[in-house]
């Protein structure tokens, strides 16, 4: 009998769970509820939002560097990770893979805890000028994952509410998608201020919601609404609040960070109190560095993961500077054979000459390296690790002047276009455009801007926007990246949704021919 009543009572405790119900929450768990209650914890709450930056490898730690620089024209992944180069070079057969659905994930992680701000902080009494800015922080950063995920994956769904795990949402379409970028922007600028101090510095601005807005608008093509937004730092609230460095390698090194050119970015820290030097991963060691400099780094100071094509060198050198003198911007963006003009007996890596360590071969076949995410300009530095503290500009004061120049011209107001380039252009010494091609007509412009763009932003992740706004992307690039030799139109403009995401919610369909 003993045996009988044991055997039943297994049979009942497994008909018992068997009726679980799984997505109840652990009643031993604090309640996302319950933590909303106060002003710190709202503080707590959007510090949040922003550390989703630093989470793993998978955003501006690492992965959304390949996705801007090497997926597009200006690299490709050069070292040994198999899986980097393959989807690098639109050869991506497993849609689960890190490098993309990691990113889609923790995009929406970043989008999770901007949602539980926007629901909760409303409802906390606390100081009003605080909450709305921190509102506004909220809407910025949703707006700026978003538009990653529309970017790099063309129909996410929206997401506007704190998810729960019976969430089905379907896909947006593109459209709607940047339309949700658009709003979220749109209503964040007002709310947030223009400038920061103290240990607040490196919070979304004024200034960072409406370059945003802008770029979302031009990304689109809309040329009007991205003018107009632009115009804020022209004619609008914004004139004179940023201005260009005088040393434009200045934008790029730790010891002059948020500086006047400065309008949004990713703040990075060495800490030396960290116990390892391991990858950047929020859920383990919270690391705070980034691991960039490392997997960019040259063969031997890093793992050179990916590199910068050769095509880039030629393009700075098509033009020079008023005194005669080579385009000062190119020592600055790569790190190659003749870095230093005088060639690779000069050129220096990480206290040694190029010839040393490569020798010294100054053709084709000559590797050349991303050199704004790297730390080789400081004394006394022989490699890189995964805690670099250099920041990443997202956003300077010469991709607004650029983009506004490039809207304006999409309007047909090329002549009203060309100051703004030409303060770029004379920040590195060349002659204005004014005085080297005037009169050009809109289509030659357009051209030049995308010259300019080159020569000014290489390097800063917004090269493969650039080529999907203009509508260049496709098997013509191989000609200077082999790579796109793969390239589907119609395809590899956008990433696979990961398939363990559609598998989990029926209402989600896959990309295009994927």
């Amino acid at each position: 009998m003993k045996k009988i009543f044991l055997l039943t009572s297994f049979i009942l405790m497994v008909a018992t769970a068997c009726d679980r119900d799984f997505d109840q929450p652990n009643p031993n768990n604090p309640t996302i509820a319950s933590f909303w209650k106060s002003q710190n914890d709202a503080i707590k709450g959007i510090n949040a939002v922003y550390s989703t930056f630093h989470r793993t490898a998978t955003l501006y730690s690492r992965f959304l560097f390949y996705h801007g620089m090497l997926r597009s024209d200006e690299g490709y992944g050069s070292g040994g990770d198999i899986t980097l180069n393959n989807v690098m070079g639109f050869n991506q057969t497993n849609y689960n893979e890190g490098l993309t659905a990691g990113t889609w994930q923790n995009l929406f992680i970043g989008i999770f805890r901007a949602n539980q701000v926007l629901a909760y902080v409303p409802g906390i009494e606390m100081d009003e000028a605080l909450k709305n800015r921190i509102i506004g922080e909220a809407k910025f950063m949703r707006g700026l994952f978003y538009f990653n995920l529309t970017l790099y994956f063309g129909r996410p769904p929206i997401i506007l509410e704190p998810s729960e795990p019976t969430d089905r949402p379907v896909n947006a379409t593109n459209e709607q998608a940047w339309a949700q970028v658009v709003k979220d922007l749109t209503e964040a600028a007002p709310a947030l201020p223009l400038s920061y101090t103290g240990d607040d510095l490196g919070r979304a601005t004024r200034g960072a919601a409406m370059g945003l807005l802008g770029k979302a608008f031009l990304q689109q093509n809309k040329n009007q609404e991205a003018a107009t937004a632009l115009a804020w730092f022209i004619t609008g609230e914004g004139k004179g609040l940023y201005t260009l460095t005088a040393n434009y390698q200045d934008n790029f090194k730790a010891s002059t960070e948020n500086n006047s050119e400065s309008v949004f970015e990713i703040q990075f820290r060495f800490n030396p109190n960290e116990n390892t030097d391991d990858d950047v991963d929020e859920t383990r060691i919270n690391n705070t560095g980034t691991s960039i400099a490392q997997f960019y780094a040259p063969r031997g100071v890093g793992f050179s993961d990916g590199g910068a094509r050769r095509w880039l060198v030629g393009e700075f050198k098509k033009e020079n500077t008023a005194l005669g003198t080579r385009d000062p911007r190119l020592a600055a963006t790569l790190l190659f054979d003749s870095t230093d003009v005088r060639g690779p007996n000069f050129t220096m890596v990480y206290g040694k000459t190029f010839a040393s360590r490569y020798g010294t071969n100054t053709g084709e076949s000559s590797s050349v390296w991303f050199r704004k995410q790297l730390n080789d300009n400081e004394a006394g530095r022989t490699e890189e690790g995964f805690r670099s503290p250099n920041n990443h500009r997202l956003l300077r004061y010469a991709d607004i002047l650029l983009m506004y120049a490039e809207a304006l011209n999409g309007l047909g107001q090329t002549a009203q276009a060309y100051p703004f380039v030409d303060m770029v252009r004379v920040r590195a010494g060349l002659r204005p455009l004014t005085q080297a091609r005037p009169g050009l007509s809109q289509a030659q412009f357009l051209a030049q801007i995308k010259h300019e763009r080159i020569t000014e932003l290489t390097g800063e992740t917004w090269r493969f926007a650039d080529l999907q706004r203009w509508g260049d992307l496709g098997k013509e690039l191989a000609a200077r990246d082999p790579e796109f030799t793969n390239f589907e139109k119609g395809r590899n403009e956008w990433y696979p949704i990961p398939q363990s995401d559609i598998d989990l919610n029926p209402n989600l369909t896959q990309n295009p021919r994927y």
